[in-house]
C-alpha cells in the first residue's frame, strides 16, 4: 500500500480520525478499474479481520437504486408497469386511502407526501421466535400501518426522502411479479449481470449469501436486538420484514455493486445491455425543484460527491456508510463501502469525509 498516494492517504485518514474502522473503494474510469482498495479492519473487536476487497457490506439505502428502482425500470421496460399508475390500481387494499392515489413516479422521486420513517418494527419481536408472523403477514401489517399515515399534499410538489415510499415500491414489485423482491432482483438483475456476491440476506436468501456471514463487516451493537449485527440487516424495519425490503436489506461487495453501476452507465451511454437507454436517462434525471431523480439523487451544493462531479451525475448514499456516484460525462464510477455505524450510528463524521474523498479522486484521476 503506497501511503504517499493521496487516495490512500485520505482513506487512512478516515480510519485514524475514526470515521470508520475499515472500507473498500472501487473506482472505474473510462472502462478501466483505477482503484480497488481495501483499508483498515472490519470492526473494533479484538479478533477483527483486515478488510479485504471481497469484504461484504450492508449496503443500506443503496438498496433503493440497485434493487428497487432497477426492478421498477425493468418492469416498465417489460410493459408491466406505467409510472403514472396510482398505487390503488396495484395494491387493492390502498383503495379509498390517500396512499392509493399516489402514482409510482412520485414514490420513486420521494414526492409521495409520505413521511420519511416510522418505527413499525416496534410491533414485532426482535428475536423472531417460532410461530412468529410470516413475511406475508408482516408485509400486511406494515401496509396497514402505512394506510394510517398522513399523505401530505403539497403544491408545488416537494421531495421528502421516504423509506416508507420505497417499502411500498417493494410491495408493488412483489405483487406484480408474484415473487419476493429478493428473487426478482436475483433472477432479473444480479444473475444476468454476474453481480455477486450481491443480494438480500433475509428469508429465502441464495446459498452464496447464506454461507458468507464471516465475510460481512459488522455494523452496530443493536440495543433493540441485543446483539452485534453481522450479516444481518442493520435497518430495523427491513429486519422486521424478514430482511427483504424495498428501502434496505441488500448486502454485497464493492466489485459486485460495480457490475450494476456499469449497467446503468452503459444504459445512459446508449450501449447494448440490460436496460433501455431512454428509460435510464428518464430515471437519472432530477425532477423539477429537487435534486431527486427516480431512485437516484443528483449533485446539489453542498454534495456528498464533492465539488466537481458533473450536473449529469447520479448517485445515492447508504446509512451504514456506503455510497455510489456515477458521472456519465467523465465516464466515472465511484463506489465506497464502509461500516461507519460500527460501533454506533451516532458517528456522523462521514458527512465531512465523503466530499473530500470524491474531490481527491477527481484530482488524482485528472478527470
Amino acid at each position: 500500500m503506497d501511503q504517499t498516494d493521496p487516495i490512500t492517504r485520505i482513506l487512512l485518514e478516515g480510519i485514524q480520525t475514526q470515521v470508520f474502522p475499515g472500507a473498500v473503494l472501487f473506482v472505474r474510469h473510462q472502462g478501466y478499474v483505477r482503484v480497488h482498495q481495501a483499508v483498515g479492519v472490519t470492526s473494533g473487536l479484538p479478533d477483527a479481520h483486515s478488510v479485504q476487497r471481497q469484504t461484504i457490506y450492508d449496503l443500506a439505502s443503496l438498496t433503493k437504486p440497485l434493487a428497487t428502482a432497477t426492478a421498477m425500470l425493468l418492469l416498465v421496460q417489460d410493459g408491466l408497469l406505467d409510472l403514472t399508475t396510482p398505487i390503488d390500481a396495484l395494491l387493492k387494499e390502498t383503495k379509498g386511502y390517500p396512499l392509493g392515489q399516489v402514482v409510482l413516479k412520485d414514490l420513486l422521486c420521494h414526492q409521495s407526501g409520505l413521511p420519511w420513517w416510522r418505527p413499525f418494527y416496534e410491533s414485532f419481536s426482535p428475536s423472531l421466535p417460532s410461530g412468529a408472523p410470516s413475511r406475508q403477514e408482516r408485509v400486511k401489517a406494515f401496509l396497514d400501518a402505512m394506510l394510517k399515515e398522513p399523505v401530505e399534499a403539497v403544491s408545488p410538489p416537494k421531495s421528502v426522502y421516504s423509506d416508507l415510499g420505497y417499502m411500498v415500491l417493494g410491495f408493488v414489485v412483489e405483487r406484480i411479479t408474484n415473487q419476493s423482491l429478493a428473487d426478482v432482483c436475483q433472477s432479473r438483475i444480479f444473475g444476468p449481470l454476474h453481480a455477486g456476491p450481491l443480494g438480500y440476506r433475509g428469508q429465502n436468501i441464495n446459498e452464496e449469501m447464506r454461507s458468507r456471514v464471516e465475510e460481512c463487516a459488522p455494523t452496530e451493537q443493536d440495543p433493540w436486538r441485543g446483539r452485534l449485527l453481522q450479516g444481518e440487516v442493520h435497518d430495523e424495519n427491513a429486519f422486521a420484514l424478514g430482511g427483504i425490503a424495498g428501502h434496505a436489506g441488500l448486502f454485497g461487495t464493492a466489485e459486485a455493486v460495480g457490475q450494476v453501476t456499469q449497467a446503468w452507465l452503459d444504459g445512459y451511454q446508449g450501449k447494448p445491455g440490460l436496460f433501455d437507454s431512454h428509460l435510464v436517462k428518464k430515471f437519472v434525471t432530477a425532477q423539477p425543484g429537487t435534486s431527486w431523480a427516480l431512485g437516484w439523487d443528483t449533485p446539489s451544493q453542498p454534495s456528498s460527491s464533492g465539488q466537481w462531479f458533473s450536473p449529469e451525475s447520479f448517485g445515492h448514499l447508504g446509512f451504514t456508510g456506503t455510497s455510489i456516484w456515477i458521472d456519465p460525462v467523465r465516464d466515472l464510477e465511484v463506489i465506497f463501502l464502509s461500516n461507519r455505524v460500527h460501533p454506533t450510528r451516532e458517528n456522523q463524521a462521514i458527512k465531512v469525509f465523503r466530499p473530500k474523498l470524491h474531490d481527491v479522486i477527481i484530482q488524482e484521476l485528472g478527470a
